[in-house]
């Protein structure tokens, strides 16, 4: 056993250091505070490292240095300890030997150490080319050894900083910092250390008034005059918040972990004092916490940049340009004429906005005019809401030509917006674990408004350009605007937020004056913001019934219009991977049909079915096929499969299939969707029981997620069906995969065996901690000619496949497939037929074990 300290074996150091570290866990998880804790941590490590220095001390002339956080005298749970041996030349042989030994030791008694030796030159030089180094260095501490060789150290480091350019590299740290992050504090599991608004933030302004010679601490800064006492001491609230989360994560973990994963915000939020309430889980409100707190952050530190800035690296000085009585634009940045404009006139802080909007050249505010702005947040209170000519101002900034999505970003970073919009205000933060959604209600919503936005400009007319088409005819687009503002604003309060958001969007409305058909129009899409999806993506519209149904409830051609937009952008808006060529196709189809409907056009079923006909008869003529060929095929077909495939379809079918009509082996064929994304797949074969589930498990097997399956029985006993699939992950070469679907799916068909049991799978880690509860509701349409099943779940592998066996073991006749797929989130609606489904109790047993099969 080796001797450590003193005599005192390593193993006895190890366990006294575990032993010490444990009460102070028990300590803070009792009633402990953030900052009496990182620096008990620093104290406990320093008392270890210096009894190993003064055993086992490589030389004299050294020195052991604390750097970075350590060096702070704060010193997190997990964290690296960051130590400098500082040598006063090249070590001997006999030194390096012992400094080996030394470290390692550091190591055996349970340290984990990020160490580096060198000396007052190579530290010089190291920290001029690496600002990471000058930086660890500014928050040097000497721990033991030779206190002149440190002085020496402390006193060039002190020479060699020039504040103006280490402002400089620590903006452009920042920067790509932020762009790593993607620019955003609100990520599903963010890093709450290099974050925007996470605790690098904080010590970035410190390290800066640091190497300024302002000082450390927040009240520094505040007897400077960069900050007021108020907003000192909120900075140290915010650091606090921040700092114990991370400490309650690292125990937590048991390691070092600085990302506030799924695996930890339920247990992370208990410890904090959050509980589930009905409409929100603990976790989402501690998110809310910490997202508040990020923002809050990044706007202090914006500030504080600025003036730093101003004070230690001014712009030269220009001449200002009067915009107008209250405002003057210097540079490009916005100045107030008067600096306390904003406590005299609230509504001024409106016309900032506006003011950016209209001069192109503006790229921001002055650090005096964003301060103020900062102190007079408390004005944008209800009186302010109730100003005929700020809320003139508000609606002129949404009808501006150019910047709207700019400035509302910047209203919500400013904390305007939800002062202005105090509904708006209760969402900022508020995440959705919902499956789907990956940003946050407030984000989201202006994404929804970006996605709005894009659609009136030329350069993107490629990306939708049926949007674009109608959007550059829709009079006062900026109703569309509003409607995406409320159409969730009322998430998380409970009931159902399509109709308090539409209160709110009403109140809205009338407190601004609107024209009862504007206001009307706004309402309506709140309303119904999720209807349009809803019904394309789960009920039959090719069912006439279906569309007359909807264009009924749309009642105009504005309204369908503006719905339809307000759709897409919403779609778009929940995250990158809800969005595809299929869902874009479906919206298409139904606004197309209705706006027929809506207009009159919509012809009679017999008619529709003629000119269905007529134009697959016309494309079979283009392969130099006879009308003739197609009678044998289309006499086994009924209405209901002309009213459900396109003429492309029925031609594609036709084309491949009327000379095999009482073919006893299974076809397959494949093509391109026509949406330009995934595949379509046509089975024909003689029809048997549990096909459909045989069908769902080969594609499960072979990565294929079915978006939807069109099931037909032909007359003469065949099953027809047509499946739409998608690659899992991006960049799917599906033209190379037509044969082997092909050619496999057609072998899976002629297999007699029981189907085999359903293979699982990993689920997501979002939805392992955030289980949507699944539902099932079965229940006959109508006109009772099928019943619809709808599931509800968290979404997984082999999902598809174990409904389909359950349909299979009831003997259930599957009719059509409406699968739905939102993130994480399935959303399945079947038509089916089958005797069961007229036993009650058949139907309560099919449903309990449908929900076991649906439990992640």
């Amino acid at each position: 056993m080796r001797a450590a300290a003193g005599g005192i074996p390593i193993d006895a150091l190890r366990d006294s250091l575990r032993q010490a570290r444990d009460g102070l866990r028990e300590a803070y998880l009792r009633a402990g505070t953030p900052g009496s804790l990182l620096r008990a941590h620093a104290r406990l490590i320093d008392r270890t490292l210096r009894e190993l220095w003064r055993a086992h001390c490589p030389s004299p002339a050294m020195t052991l240095v604390a750097t970075g956080g350590y060096g702070r005298g704060e010193l997190f749970p997990s964290s690296d300890v960051d130590v400098l041996i500082l040598l006063d030349g090249e070590p001997s042989a006999v030194e390096r030997e012992r400094l080996e030994r030394l470290i390692g030791m550091f190591w055996d008694v349970g340290l984990e150490i990020g160490h580096s030796a060198r000396t007052v030159d190579t530290c010089v030089e190291s920290a001029k080319a690496d600002i990471t180094i000058e930086t660890s260095l500014l928050e040097a501490r000497q721990l033991a050894g030779n206190a002149a060789l440190f002085r020496r150290l402390a006193r060039t480091i002190e020479r060699i900083i020039d504040p103006a350019a280490f402002l400089k590299a620590k903006q452009l740290e920042q920067e790509q910092r932020y762009a790593k992050h993607r620019d955003t504090p609100f990520a599903l599991e963010p890093n709450l250390k290099e974050a925007p608004g996470g605790l690098r933030d904080l010590q970035m302004i410190r390290w800066i008034a640091q190497a300024c010679g302002i000082g450390r601490r927040w009240r520094d800064l505040a007897d400077q005059g960069l900050l007021q006492r108020g907003e000192a001491l909120r900075l140290a609230r915010h650091e606090a918040f921040l700092q114990d989360l991370r400490i309650r994560l690292h125990y937590l973990a048991g390691r070092r972990e600085d990302r506030i994963v799924f695996d930890h915000q339920d247990a992370l939020a208990r410890q904090c004092g959050f509980a589930a309430t009905p409409s929100r889980r603990a976790s989402e409100q501690l998110m809310q916490s910490y997202y508040r707190n990020a923002k809050a952050i990044t706007q202090l530190n914006a500030m504080l940049l600025q003036n730093l800035e101003a004070r230690f690296d001014p712009a030269p000085e220009s001449e200002p340009r009067v915009l107008n009585e209250r405002f003057q634009a210097r540079g490009t940045l916005l100045e107030a004429r008067r600096e306390d404009l904003f406590e005299r006139e609230p509504r001024a802080i409106l016309e900032s906005f506006l003011l950016m909007q209209q001069h192109h050249d503006l790229r921001g505010m002055s650090a005096g005019t964003l301060r103020a702005l900062w102190r007079a947040r408390g004005r944008l209170d209800a009186r302010l809401r109730r100003d005929p000519l700020a809320q003139l101002l508000f609606v002129h900034i949404l009808q501006q030509p150019r910047g709207i999505v700019h400035e509302f970003r910047r209203m919500n970073q400013y904390d305007v917006l939800g002062g202005y919009l105090p509904e708006f205000g209760r969402v900022v933060g508020q995440m959705q674990h919902d499956l789907y959604h990956v940003y946050t209600v407030d984000q989201h919503i202006l994404m929804v408004l970006r996605n709005l936005r894009r659609f009136t400009m030329p350069e993107f007319a490629h990306e939708f350009p049926l949007c674009s088409q109608l959007m550059s005819g829709f009079e006062h687009r900026w109703l569309l605007y509003v409607a995406a503002l409320f159409h969730d604003i009322a998430k998380g309060r409970g009931g159902d937020h399509s109709e308090l958001g539409t209160a709110d969007a009403r109140r809205f409305c009338r407190r601004h004056g609107f024209a009862r058909e504007d206001t009307e129009l706004v309402a309506f899409l709140v309303e119904h913001h999720l209807t349009m999806s809803s019904v394309a993506q789960k009920q039959d519209v090719d069912d006439p019934a279906v569309a007359r149904d909807f264009a009924r409830m749309v009642g105009s051609e504005r309204r369908l219009t503006g719905l339809y937009l307000l759709t897409v952008a919403d779609i778009r808006g929940t995250s990158p991977k809800v969005w595809n060529g299929w869902k874009a196709k479906l919206l298409e189809d139904l606004f197309r049909l209705a706006r027929r409907i809506l207009a009159g056009e919509a012809p009679a079923l017999d008619t529709a079915i003629a000119e269905k006909q007529a134009e697959a008869t016309r494309l079979l003529r283009l392969y130099a096929l006879s009308d003739a060929v197609k009678d044998r095929f289309w006499s086994n077909l009924d209405t209901t499969y002309f009213l459900r495939h396109d003429p492309q379809e029925i031609a594609w079918q036709t084309r491949n299939l009327h000379y095999r009509v009482d073919t006893r082996v299974p076809v397959v064929r494949a093509r391109l969707a026509p949406f330009g994304e995934g595949l379509q797949v046509m089975i024909y074969t003689p029809d048997r029981e549990a096909l459909f589930a045989r069908i769902c498990g080969y594609f499960e097997r072979s990565g294929f997620n079915i978006v939807e399956a069109k099931i037909h029985t032909t007359r003469n006993g065949y099953a027809l069906d047509t499946f739409m699939v998608m690659g899992k992950g991006p960049g799917a070469h599906y033209r190379d995969l037509m044969a082997l679907i092909e050619s496999e799916l057609a072998q899976e068909l002629l297999a007699q065996g029981p189907l085999p049991a359903p293979r699982g799978g990993r689920v997501s880690r979002r939805v392992r901690h955030f289980p949507i509860p699944p539902a099932v509701d079965i229940r006959p349409d109508e006109r009772g000619a099928y019943h619809s099943m709808t599931i509800v779940a968290s979404d997984r592998p082999g999902l598809l496949y174990s409904v389909a066996r359950q349909l299979s073991e009831y003997h259930l006749n599957l009719h059509s497939a409406k699968i739905n797929t939102l993130g994480d989130r399935a959303e399945d609606v079947f038509l089916v037929t089958g005797p069961a489904l007229a036993d009650s109790k058949a139907v309560l047993r099919l449903e309990q074990q449908l929900m076991e099969e649906l439990q992640v």
